[in-house]
């Protein structure tokens, strides 16, 4: 019996698991196994869920929260309802966006922000990290603008290059930062989940006055990588405008 069987036949299980159970990807076992080991959603909780199609995170932040909470999922894509969920279709990058979201809150304040947004994969590794780390990068300075003091955020990283200066973003903003990989991810992904907890007032020394994007670039910078700033006259293929996340992840 192969290895490549075992891994596959394992993702095919959590994927079974996940339809009979009425979830609408095996993704949403991954935040499930995040809550049980962290407990980042409590009852009456807001929440919001960036990069949220096709709606399997949004469906485990309901049952988390309970009706007492306020869940709010966004993307590009169009998400089709979940109960108990506001859905709102934009990027998280934009002004319309962001005004959106804050109209679907109201006097409320969000406690945690989620995302397991991820590349359309090319196969290539490198270039997928580097998208990935990129989009991660893009949610944690969009969740800073809505978590407050207290508040958590957890996304989805791949391992590689780059991804000490996420960390080290996140450390800088939130004093408990850990590393997770949910039994539901597949055994030969590099993927694995930052959890951070109690946002700090301010962030540390170094970090203010910095977005987590300045202080990644300058992390690579320092590793020997140039990082080349695009114009604006050019559309920017890194980010939520061209990507789209994968039904199965």
């Amino acid at each position: 019996m192969s290895k490549r069987w075992y891994q596959d036949n394992r993702r095919d299980a959590w994927r079974r698991i996940a339809r009979s159970k009425g979830y609408r990807t095996r993704s949403a076992y991954k935040l499930k196994q995040i809550q049980e080991r962290f407990g980042i959603i409590r009852r009456g909780d807001a929440v919001l869920d960036v990069g949220c199609h096709p709606g399997g995170w949004v469906q485990v932040a309901v049952e988390e929260a309970g009706e007492e909470g306020l869940v709010i999922g966004v993307d590009l894509l169009a998400t089709s309802p979940v109960d108990g969920a506001s859905i709102i279709i934009g990027d998280i990058s934009e002004e319309d966006t962001i005004t959106r979201i804050n109209q679907t809150l109201g006097e409320r304040e969000l406690n945690v922000v989620v995302s397991d947004i991820s590349p359309n994969l090319t196969g290539r590794y490198d270039t997928d990290q580097t998208i990935s780390l990129e989009l991660s990068t893009l949610v944690l300075d969009a969740a800073m603008e809505f978590i407050p003091p207290g508040g958590s955020f957890v996304t989805k990283i791949f391992q590689g290059t780059g991804i000490e200066g996420l960390v080290t973003a996140a450390r800088d903003r939130f004093s408990n930062v850990q590393r997770y990989s949910p039994t539901a991810s597949r055994s030969a992904s590099s993927e694995t989940y930052l959890i951070c907890q109690n946002r700090l007032p301010q962030p540390k020394g170094g970090a203010r006055g910095k977005s987590a994007s300045e202080q990644v670039h300058n992390h690579l910078s320092e590793l020997g990588i140039v990082v080349e700033e695009e114009s604006d006259e050019v559309e920017s293929k890194v980010g939520f405008h061209l990507i789209k996340k994968r039904e199965e992840e």
